[in-house]
């Protein structure tokens, strides 16, 4: 992004990762000291600016098609404007609230400048606090089932532990959405071995991080709050027990049966 603070009539949809102050890119903090208007959920706008700051447009986290329509109103009428969106922006987040916004509103909304700029998400947080988990093959869910059925999710997920992917579970559990992680669970042991990998990543990459491994056997949903993201392993995922520190989780790069330091 070069001359950010002489542009007019932008958008950017910017991601400040975990929340800690040193893990937002260079490229992030330019946007949105340039920005004249900054819009998000209130409380990632916190992490940024001041609650008095007057460019601070804040929203509920229901609020996404609402936000996006009057953010590129604003860059549409020559303002240059910022969303923030926890972790990266494009994945389950504002970005693609954007984009729809964008192929649903009028024509002159193509035409403006639309930047994403990315941070880091939940799962390479928590991969990070614990090693590589997601060294090997691996999607991301979201248990959320405000804008998608229960029953399309349950079909992705039995489809993803029957593949041998390790998953990222987004959104595992909230007091509107108290049973979907319990269900969750219930579903992959039918066809995941107790002892697979489970991690319970709370706060990845801030001050209250928390990381919490034990086995699909054992893992339990009240471990979880809409901090967390849970990570479910394949069947290839090991636990590296370290003296005087936490263990290492890891996923090999290789499927088995093709490692190739083995011997031929």
């Amino acid at each position: 992004m070069s001359d950010a603070s002489t542009r007019s009539g932008t958008l950017w949809v910017i991601g400040l990762g975990p929340g800690e102050s040193h893990l937002l890119t260079p490229q992030a903090r330019e946007a949105l000291d340039a920005a004249e208007r900054l819009y998000g959920y209130g409380p990632y706008l916190n992490r940024v600016v001041d609650e008095h700051d007057p460019r601070r447009m804040a929203s509920d986290n229901r609020e996404e098609g609402a936000r996006a329509r009057q953010a590129l109103t604003d860059a549409a009428a020559g303002a240059r404007v910022a969303m923030v969106s926890g972790g990266d922006p494009g994945v389950f987040a504002m970005a693609a609230a954007v984009c729809e916004q964008i192929e649903r509103g009028p024509a002159h909304w193509r035409t403006l400048e639309v930047q994403m700029i990315p941070g880091i998400s939940a799962m390479f947080a928590v991969a990070a606090a614990c090693g590589a988990p997601l060294g090997h093959d691996f999607c991301a869910v979201s248990l959320s089932d405000n804008l998608k059925p229960w029953a399309l999710i349950e079909r992705r997920l039995k489809a993803a532990a029957g593949a041998g992917f390790v998953m990222a579970l987004y959104n595992p559990i909230s007091a509107s959405r108290p049973w979907q992680l319990g269900r969750a669970f219930e579903l992959l042991r039918d066809t995941l071995a107790g002892e697979t990998v489970v991690i319970f990543g709370r706060a990845a990459g801030r001050a209250d991080e928390h990381m919490q491994i034990t086995t699909l056997a054992e893992a339990r949903a009240e471990w979880a709050d809409m901090a967390t993201l849970v990570m479910i392993g394949s069947e290839q995922t090991r636990v590296v027990e370290r003296p005087d520190q936490p263990p290492l989780v890891y996923s090999p790069r290789f499927a088995p049966g093709c490692d190739p330091e083995s011997p031929a």
